[in-house]
């Protein structure tokens, strides 16, 4: 299962740099508007584009197959194998921890003995102020 979680992930990564460079190779369609208005062309500024081009078909692919392997990796990341018993984190009985003696001392660890309190001091009192 992880083999194919990391090949899908290559190729996403692929094809998302791959997309990235398509898109920053195309040619805008608004990149002539200034050209146009000056050179007196303007009707060809919103006039039919005609079919898509290869880098724009090219594009649309590789928006497809990054859409599909995510659509995959989102899937894959969710499976579990079938050994684990599935279902809810909620679902399963939480692990108890053995309860450990507390000795008569009053020690809460284990081994550790609690030390006796200390003989107070006499602290003198802050000297008041007039």
């Amino acid at each position: 299962m992880q083999i194919w979680l990391t090949i899908v992930l290559v190729v996403q990564l692929l094809t998302a740099l791959a997309m990235i460079g398509l898109v920053l190779i195309q040619h805008g369609k608004g990149a002539d508007m200034g050209a146009s208005f000056g050179s007196g062309a303007s009707g060809s500024l919103f006039g039919a584009t005609g079919s898509a081009n290869f880098l724009s078909r090219s594009t649309a692919i590789c928006a497809t197959i990054f859409f599909v392997c995510t659509l995959a990796l989102a899937y894959l990341s969710n499976v579990r194998p079938a050994d684990t018993g599935g279902g809810s984190v909620l679902d399963r009985a939480a692990p108890t921890a053995p309860a450990a003696s507390v000795p008569s001392g009053g020690a809460l660890v284990p081994g550790v003995q609690p030390t006796p309190p200390a003989a107070s001091a006499a602290v003198p009192a802050p000297a008041a102020s007039k």
